[in-house]
């Protein structure tokens, strides 16, 4: 089967993989429809990232069909399922309290276990979950990615009018606007990029846009950093109210906190990882079926597996939103 492989950080080829015939226990055989390039990929890509290792198979952001199932597997042939890249133990300590996505023995595909930007991919019945009927794949694939937002949000209090700062306009951001938009919350989209905040006003004419320098001196309720930039956590740190919260998704290597003003503005921080699997893809889930809930602006392009570099190349431009690869053969 032919595969993406990442040899070292900057060498991706595409070349034939071995591929496995005999399945075990309750495996499952995947013939992939749809893959979608992460931050994450991309960090993997430049190196940037001290836990991942070479050379590997990239990619997370998985759904497709089961072709084959191993003999002890309760899934049927035929069906889609979305992957749950992450494994978790259910046996450490954060497991235990039911906090999966901080597991002790956590392992993620694409970054230290090989992933599945793949034609076909092999993972345990554990960690795949049916995608509904009503579900087309164009939205089924952003369950993964949006999970993370879900999870995220879930942090926070948002009704009506709540004033929400979401710093970095990329698929995370643009995610996590989509669902504060269907909260009804008062939304400022924030980002270095002039075309990505041209681009929101075209998808959302009631969310407010602007340059970093366009907001100083505005407070919001709740500010969720998407970007992982040290000037984007610096300024979000000042843009929270006094008695709100700011939620950190993008991760950024190091900043300077202003302890005082976090103190004495009783500021809280919540630091967000990921999801806790299944729970939060079924919530994800859930959202994405509601017909109301509008997801089309987050893919930006669709390539051929085989046009790999020039999905990169877009993907890490950060010019766009979600770039997917298509493994599905028409």
């Amino acid at each position: 089967m032919l595969g993406l492989l990442l040899n070292k950080p900057g060498e991706l080829e595409l070349k034939e993989l071995p591929s496995t015939t005999i399945l075990q226990d309750n495996e499952v055989k995947i013939k992939l429809i749809y893959g979608g390039i992460c931050g994450s990929d991309l960090s993997v890509f430049k190196g940037r990232l001290a836990h991942a290792t070479y050379p590997i198979c990239p990619g997370h952001e998985l759904i497709g069909t089961i072709i084959e199932v191993g003999p002890n597997s309760t899934f049927e042939i035929g069906k889609r399922v979305v992957v749950m890249p992450n494994s978790y133990c259910d046996e450490c300590e954060n497991c235990r309290k039911g906090r999966r996505n901080i597991c002790e023995n956590k392992k993620s595909l694409g970054v230290n276990i090989d992933g599945g930007f793949s034609e076909e991919f092999i993972i345990s019945e554990k960690y795949v979950m049916l995608i509904p009927d009503e579900l087309p794949n164009e939205k089924a694939v952003l369950i993964e990615p949006f999970a993370v937002i879900v999870h995220a949000l879930e942090k926070v209090l948002i009704t009506k009018d709540t004033t929400v700062a979401i710093i970095g306009c990329g698929t995370e951001g643009l995610l996590a606007m989509t669902l504060a938009h269907h909260l009804n919350a008062s939304i400022t989209g924030i980002d270095i990029n002039k075309e990505k905040l041209e681009k929101i006003r075209n998808f959302f004419p009631n969310i407010q846009t602007g340059l970093p320098e366009d907001v100083k001196g505005e407070l919001f309720d709740i500010v969720i950093e998407t970007a992982g930039a040290r000037s984007s956590f610096e300024q979000g740190v000042e843009l929270v109210k006094p008695g709100g919260v700011m939620v950190l998704i993008g991760i950024v290597p190091e900043a300077t906190i202003p302890i005082a003003h976090v103190v004495r503005k009783e500021i809280t921080l919540f630091g967000s990882i990921i999801y806790n699997a299944p729970c939060d893809f079924q919530k994800s889930i859930d959202y994405l079926k509601e017909e109301s809930f509008k997801v089309d602006q987050i893919v930006s392009k669709i390539y051929h597996f085989s046009d790999y570099t020039k999905a990169y190349e877009d993907a890490t431009s950060g010019n766009y939103g979600k770039i997917l690869l298509k493994f599905k053969e028409e």
